[in-house]
């Protein structure tokens, strides 16, 4: 798949859009509850559930993030194809 490069850039381009890519990173497939948890008391950011959303579709319109329904719930998984299909020209 061919990505718009200008597109993750700029979504890469936010401190918080990088922690968020970091926490699912670390521990994929998590809820936005589970997200926005780690990122107020890991990482100290004073940050709404709703604010963390718009962020991701950020992410998401980049192809970084996707979602999935696991049970009741809705979970995160980090993509990181965009980002090597990125790379790939430079390295």
């Amino acid at each position: 798949m061919n990505w718009d490069k200008d597109v993750i850039f700029k979504a890469l381009g936010d401190s918080t859009r990088r922690l968020i890519l970091d926490e699912l990173s670390k521990r994929n497939e998590q809820t936005l509850y589970e997200l926005t948890v780690r990122l107020i008391t890991i990482h100290n950011l004073s940050i709404s559930r709703q604010a963390i959303a718009k962020h991701l579709a950020a992410l998401e319109d980049a192809g970084l993030v996707s979602s999935k329904r696991k049970g009741k719930y809705r979970v995160l998984i980090f993509n990181n194809e965009p980002l090597k299909n990125l790379l790939e020209g430079w390295i």
